[in-house]
């Protein structure tokens, strides 16, 4: 029987099949769209989201979520579970979501629940949830299964790019898409999350470049490590993501292939047409 309950949030957006299969808690992040709030996954999809993205005057923006949410949540979990909790948000160098869950620890029970900065988001977030997942499965107890997580973040990484560079710029959430829209308008941006934070890799001129970059650059991080698990994840182009992650999972042997879409709470950042690649190789000693 397990003894901790995993919770993350939509940012992360694991599969459905996952989610249940680990019985994992996904806490919803709240979208704002002119006068509408829209919890992350359960009140809009992304299909639904990209669909109206193009054609909408109005950005939207996104919400952390607070402690007194998070609070409600421990409280909610530790009466019907009875387990102890470990808590994988968003980085917190994306969002303040993780100060939220930090401070609700100690306000509900300090000894019954970890947080962890995880500095991922995503599918990059996805392979540290299920790892502490897995771990929880085994028996594994809290501390035990927060080290599976954290031991995990030296074996993942995550590379993308985007069709345009608008929303990055607009969310401040990269400080160089200001200066690369007012340089090169045609620009096709590799980017990574390092250290929780999104940096500019390097620029090419199409999206089909960006995508050949990307396996090179996830070639030489994986740098023969197995096992491999690999996750391409899409903002809108579902064609394209199911082509790149076939030949990931051949490329390199994949043990999992997961592909997934990037939320709504994410995708307001980054836009239609956003391509990425996590991966995670070799395995914690």
């Amino acid at each position: 029987m397990t003894q901790v309950k995993i919770v993350t949030d939509s940012s992360a957006y694991l599969p459905k099949e996952l989610v249940a299969r680990y019985d994992i808690e996904v806490l919803p992040i709240t979208l704002n769209w002119g006068d509408e709030r829209l919890r992350d996954g359960v009140d809009i999809t992304p299909d639904e989201f990209y669909k109206r993205l193009d054609g909408s005057s109005v950005l939207p923006t996104t919400s952390q979520f607070t402690n007194f949410e998070y609070e409600t949540a421990f409280r909610r979990l530790l009466e019907e579970t009875g387990k102890d909790i470990l808590v994988l948000p968003i980085s917190q160098g994306l969002s303040g979501s993780h100060f939220g869950a930090v401070k609700a620890r100690e306000d509900v029970d300090p000894k019954r629940i970890e947080v962890v900065d995880t500095k991922l988001t995503s599918m990059a977030l996805g392979f540290m949830v299920l790892a502490a997942a897995r771990a929880a499965e085994a028996g594994k107890t809290l501390a035990e299964c927060k080290k599976a997580a954290e031991d995990t973040y030296e074996h993942i990484g995550v590379y993308f790019t985007v069709r345009t560079l608008k929303y990055l710029a607009a969310g401040g959430r990269i400080n160089t898409a200001k200066k690369l829209m007012g340089t090169l308008l045609d620009v096709k941006p590799v980017l990574m999350l390092r250290d929780g934070k999104i940096e500019l890799v390097e620029s090419v001129r199409s999206t089909k470049k960006a995508i050949r970059r990307m396996v090179e650059l996830v070639e030489k991080d994986i740098a023969g490590r197995k096992p491999v698990r690999i996750s391409v994840f899409h903002a809108g182009v579902p064609q394209e993501a199911a082509e790149l992650q076939a030949e990931l999972e051949a490329k390199f042997g994949a043990v999992e292939g997961i592909i997934s879409e990037i939320s709504p709470v994410v995708g307001s950042h980054v836009g239609t047409g956003t391509i990425a690649v996590a991966f995670q190789a070799g395995e914690p000693k």
